[in-house]
């Protein structure tokens, strides 16, 4: 190989490296200003309020179950934030891999706790002892027009199955602000299709200035595991419907409780 040739490949090299340097230090740009966006989101904007803290198991695994709300699923971000700042637990949230595809968003995600989703909704998590967070309305919960919010979809029996083969407590929570700070007016399907996403609502560019209060209720034993299929099927199914009335409950109470989404 001649002399020439070999600096050219040299440089390509290095020219490469500093690009992907680049890139590199552009992403934990993007990763810390949302992370700066979301606190300030959450303290200044949404003046978050956290109640049941204490409901939390200290140590070992469970499953947190909440509705899912608001337009752009905002719901997800706050909580693993909530848990971050109060608990120093991660919370492991299953996402759809739509998520992971965004710039900045996806790559932050993965790094506080978001995995890949899968039938077993973070089974090995939970039997590591960890918290697995869920929202069993899955997209349709963000779905839901304005006029129905905070009126639950029915619930996906996984995280059910999850629960009872891991031996892990259904922990219910009640977010609410989401549905007032991103109102789903509509959808865009045309626009959807072209960009290849389940939906394109139509809401505010930028969230509206709501009052969130996530609320944790007291956790739900899992039942011990039954040995037959039909009976672990069977548990499953009274754990999952107990998990959504819970939820429920918790969602009609705590907004019962505001005279306006904006105080």
């Amino acid at each position: 190989m001649s002399e020439s040739l070999t600096d050219v490949i040299e440089v390509l090299g290095a020219a490469g490296a500093e690009l992907r340097n680049v890139k590199r230090l552009l992403g934990d740009a993007g990763e810390n200003a949302w992370d700066q966006l979301l606190d300030w989101l959450v303290d200044d904007w949404f003046r978050l309020d956290v109640l049941g803290l204490e409901n939390i198991p200290a140590d070992g695994p469970a499953v947190v179950v909440a509705n899912h709300s608001g337009a752009w699923g905002l719901d997800a971000f706050v909580l693993q934030k909530v848990f971050a700042r109060s608990l120093r637990r991660p919370l492991h949230i299953p996402a759809a891999p739509l998520v992971f595809r965004f710039p900045v968003i996806g790559s932050y995600a993965r790094k506080n706790g978001a995995i890949p989703l899968d039938p077993l909704l973070g089974l090995e998590h939970l039997n590591a002892g960890e918290l697995v967070g869920v929202f069993p309305e899955g997209i349709s919960g963000l779905e839901k027009p304005f006029r129905k919010r905070y009126r639950l979809r029915p619930f996906s029996p996984g995280f059910a199955v999850t629960a009872v083969r891991a031996g892990a407590p259904v922990v219910p929570v009640s977010v609410i602000g989401a549905e007032e700070a991103c109102p789903r007016m509509g959808e865009i399907p045309a626009l959807a299709r072209f960009l290849g996403l389940p939906c394109f609502p139509v809401t505010t560019v930028f969230p509206l200035p709501s009052k969130w209060l996530v609320t944790i209720g007291e956790p739900i034993p899992a039942p011990p595991r039954p040995e037959s299929f039909a009976g672990r099927s069977a548990a499953a199914r009274r754990l999952c419907a107990e998990s959504q009335t819970a939820v429920q409950t918790l969602v009609d109470r705590e907004r019962r409780k505001r005279d306006t989404p904006f105080w």
